[in-house]
């Protein structure tokens, strides 16, 4: 392909991005907002169903078709099993797979030209047809030559082998996701929650450390000597002669995946128990090791069966060979390109927000929060206290399968409560978290998967306990200090009252709110003339919409539109107030 034809590929996947954002957030607006205020919820609510499977259905096209961090998107909302309707996540579901194969002379040149000397030299055998086809690279199998082999201790391996041109169809998509971005910063119910810019940033830092291959070997390592004693995780070895930024050679490690129930259970393998082990180690990943897998989805993830443990082992073994559970498997993590390192500050948020809910304690999940940054400190929490103490008390301590079975009806009473004030908190998405999100929603995923019945309490209350134990060491110390802090606030006090108390007396202390009231009439006005005009936007969309299905009633709002556009338009003509 010829730079020019090249430029005008990348130019076209950027429109249909673009494209396919604008007209998905035209519909939700639309539908979930435009319409219950104009009184009609009930077709909103009506048509929800078909609307997000038909979204699914044209996303997972798209997604196939532009491979790319597309893919990246869909396999994140595939895995979202206990949030995401089953519209939409069945249909997504088959991105983890679908991904085409790039064609092999393709991966054969650059594979070559990146170690420098042709394949048959690299490696003894190298099958062409791949192992698995990713958005971002693909696998072949291979063996290494006689003389690698020996130094290495490794003879069979997997080359895991950048796509062509990878690197610029991320900037294209990352250049698309930044303009997406850039809209919802005009959308202030997003904007006042989630800083979408940085964001999309810190992915797009993510995604230049995931096409780095040196990178991801670096960080299998650091995995490695997290997890070096723990017979429960097992990971592969890097064949560093054998690496480059887009070449990585590693040794074959490939299982049972994990969401594979079937093959578990032939295996003698119980899915639930390898969904509790799962949550465990993902527990450790975050609370112990502050250093995440952040792409856990059942691509990457193999459960490895072994023999029974061994009571006298006679030599002391590595983390591929050693016994794992009692169950029999060992947790097998692949590719570490995407990695969440935990701020010290971050990871102590967390742990009191684990101890608060495992606890039931509402205060102390709102402390909590407020620690990590999700909620603001200038929050009234007052009635969120009452609301969580409310939530746990209802349905506190059910997993998803037991949720499931509750009667609509309380969760909508239980909306309709608390609903509004929920609404009006000052909730934001603090940065650094994108990765840990991902990390969290495809773990719930994956263990409601393979146990329906899982219960996340289950998982998180015995590391809330030893968690609790940890801290416990740090109580007389964190008393003290809060002694001293109350002690010198004490001593200040005497002295700030009586300064306040001498600039009363001296006439300098002053309220002057006329200003401040003839701002807030300007205010008024301008904020129902912008009301008025996103009326009329509202109706002559909502009208052009519905022309094709409904004439009379698009019709009949394409006129009545004209009215709000009027008094956007000419209310507060010729008055002036005083500035």
């Amino acid at each position: 392909m010829t730079d020019a034809a090249a430029r005008g590929a990348h130019r076209a996947r950027y429109r249909r991005i673009l494209s396919f954002a604008g007209r998905e957030f035209l519909k939700i607006w639309w539908f979930e907002l435009v319409l219950p205020r104009l009184g009609m919820s009930r077709v909103a609510e009506r048509t929800r169903g078909p609307r997000m499977q038909t979204f699914a259905r044209r996303f997972h096209m798209l997604a196939v078709e532009l491979g790319g961090l597309m893919i990246k998107v869909g396999q994140f909302m595939s895995s979202r099993l206990d949030v995401l309707p089953p519209e939409i996540t069945k249909e997504l579901e088959g991105l983890q797979d679908e991904v085409p194969a790039v064609p092999t002379p393709a991966i054969r040149a650059l594979a070559e030209a990146e170690l420098g000397i042709p394949l048959e030299r690299a490696y003894a055998w190298f099958d062409d047809t791949p192992v698995a086809a990713a958005s971002l690279g693909q696998v072949h199998r291979a063996r290494l030559s006689a003389l690698d082999a020996a130094d290495t201790g490794l003879e069979d391996v997997v080359v895991k082998v950048q796509r062509p041109g990878i690197d610029e169809i991320v900037a294209v998509d990352l250049a698309a996701l930044r303009r997406v971005a850039r809209w919802l910063t005009r959308v202030r119910l997003v904007a006042d929650r989630v800083d979408a810019p940085a964001l999309v940033e810190e992915f797009a830092e993510t995604s230049r450390e995931e096409i780095d291959y040196l990178h991801e070997a670096a960080s299998a390592e650091r995995f490695r000597e997290n997890f070096a004693d723990d017979p429960r995780v097992g990971m592969p070895e890097i064949v560093w002669e054998r690496s480059t930024r887009r070449v990585l050679t590693l040794s074959d490690v490939t299982a049972i995946k994990i969401n594979d129930t079937d093959a578990l259970r032939a295996a003698g393998i119980d899915p639930a128990q390898v969904a509790a082990v799962f949550a465990e180690v993902m527990f450790d990943q975050v609370f112990t090791h502050s250093f995440v897998h952040a792409d856990p989805h059942p691509g990457n993830i193999f459960v490895t069966p072994t023999s029974p443990p061994s009571p006298t082992p006679s030599t002391t073994p590595t983390a591929d060979t050693t016994d794992a559970t009692p169950g029999g498997f060992r947790l097998t993590f692949i590719d570490f390109g995407m990695m969440a390192e935990i701020p010290a500050s971050l990871r102590d948020g967390l742990r009191t927000l684990l101890i608060a809910v495992t606890g039931r304690d509402s205060r102390g999940l709102v402390a909590a929060a407020q620690e990590i940054g999700v909620l603001l400190p200038s929050a009234d929490t007052r009635e969120l206290e009452r609301a969580l103490t409310a939530l746990f008390a209802r349905f506190g301590g059910m997993g998803f399968a037991e949720l499931s079975k509750v009667d609509p009806r309380e969760f909508r009473d239980f909306a309709e409560e608390f609903g509004d004030m929920v609404r009006s908190l000052p909730l934001q998405l603090p940065e650094n978290m994108l990765l840990l999100i991902r990390a969290v929603s495809l773990t719930s995923g994956m263990c409601s998967g393979l146990d329906p019945a899982f219960n996340v309490w289950d998982a998180a209350e015995p590391y809330a306990g030893r968690l609790l134990r940890d801290e416990s060491g740090n109580i007389v110390q964190a008393f003290a200090s809060q002694a001293m802090d109350t002690m010198n606030t004490t001593w200040r006090l005497p002295k700030r009252i009586d300064d306040i108390i001498t600039r009363v007396d001296d006439g300098t202390v002053s309220f002057d709110t006329s200003r401040l009231e003839r701002r807030l009439d300007r205010l008024e006005g301008i904020a129902r003339r912008i009301a008025s005009g996103v009326l009329f936007a509202a109706m002559l969309i909502g009208g052009a919409l519905l022309v094709p299905a409904v004439p009379p009633l698009g019709i009949t709002l394409i006129c009545v539109s004209a009215f709000p556009l009027l008094h956007s338009l000419f209310a507060g003509v010729g008055r002036r107030g005083p500035r």
